[in-house]
């Protein structure tokens, strides 16, 4: 080992950076405090020791073995975590780098395929024209796939930018809506909005928190079938904004409901409905909210209908 190596085995932070963890959750800063913890555990035991046993060579051997065992248990279990900790790391790196060398392809076909629909390329049969409707939709698809897998990889690695700023969660939840509102006609649902006057503004990224709402607008749609009624809130809650948005879909079975903010995870309805989803849009919105210093929930019953929610603390600079 060179000594460059060697120096950076001691750069805990740095190691703790590298795996995208806080120091509270990094194996070596964890393995740090409980060595400190375990001295300062020997010392009291010694002295303790040494008021029961008069011999000090028993309290001495006694303490030194007490110590080697624990460092041994908290080597190994920190060892173990240590191992989880790359293991994921590597799944992200993996997941960052093949969404990023997916893109570019998926963004030629997608180009090519509305070249060809145009009919600049030559007449296209009403037969073909379905064919190629299809291959549009499910590229569609996969884009969309690709775009949530980076946004997770960059939320995990801390990379996904957020620039912070004060503004109004109305206004960008009015243009989510404007722009939902053609889906939500073709899907013969109503939206329906209820703002409390004169709100406060909130301090986070704009952008981020748009994503979180047009992605809860889009489930709220997705997961309401035939003639139905969504109902979009935002009020004043203590010193935070809450905003809440109300479905009158398929709901949430509660078995599945402990599960709902983790990667991948589709209740078992959705399922059993087909409705298109990758498992990843409420995990991102989970991330984003709490990164924002916010709280993020929901109530469901299942034929029902759901209500997700989340309170942003407000803006005070």
């Amino acid at each position: 080992m060179d000594l460059k190596n060697f120096l950076e085995s001691f750069n805990i932070l740095g190691k703790c950076k590298r795996y995208g963890l806080s120091p509270w959750q990094c194996p070596q800063f964890l393995f740090l405090v409980m060595g400190i913890v375990i001295i300062l555990s020997e010392f009291v035991f010694y002295f303790l020791g040494s008021y029961y046993i008069k011999d000090p060579k028993i309290v001495v051997l006694v303490i030194s073995g007490l110590t080697g065992i624990l460092f041994i248990i908290a080597f190994t279990i920190v060892k173990g975590f240590e191992n989880l900790a790359e293991s994921n790391r590597m799944k992200s790196e993996f997941i960052n780098i093949v969404s990023h060398q997916l893109r570019a392809p998926l963004s030629n076909l997608s180009w090519t395929i509305e070249l060809i629909m145009s009919g600049r390329l030559g007449k296209i049969e009403a037969g073909q024209l379905e064919y190629f409707k299809i291959l549009r939709e499910n590229n569609g698809r996969m884009k969309d796939l690709v775009s949530d897998l980076l946004t997770v990889s960059r939320l995990q690695s801390a990379n996904l930018s957020a620039r912070e700023k004060p503004f109004s969660i109305g206004e960008i939840t009015t243009e989510a809506i404007k722009s939902f509102s053609p889906y939500a006609k073709a899907s013969n649902i109503e939206i329906k909005t209820n703002f409390e006057k004169n709100l406060p503004e909130i301090f986070a990224s704009p952008e981020q928190v748009k994503m979180v709402i047009e992605n809860l607008l889009d489930n709220a749609i997705r997961y309401t079938k035939g003639k139905g009624k969504i109902e979009v809130s935002i009020g004043k809650e203590n010193n935070s904004v809450l905003f809440s948005i109300k479905d009158m879909g398929v709901g949430i079975p509660k078995n599945d409901q402990k599960y709902l903010f983790q990667k991948f995870f589709r209740s078992e309805n959705a399922m059993k409905r087909q409705t298109q989803g990758s498992g990843l849009g409420l995990y991102i919105a989970k991330s984003i909210i709490e990164n924002s210093k916010g709280k993020i929930g929901f109530a469901s019953q299942e034929n029902i209908g759901t209500t997700f929610w989340f309170a942003l603390p407000i803006n005070k600079k």
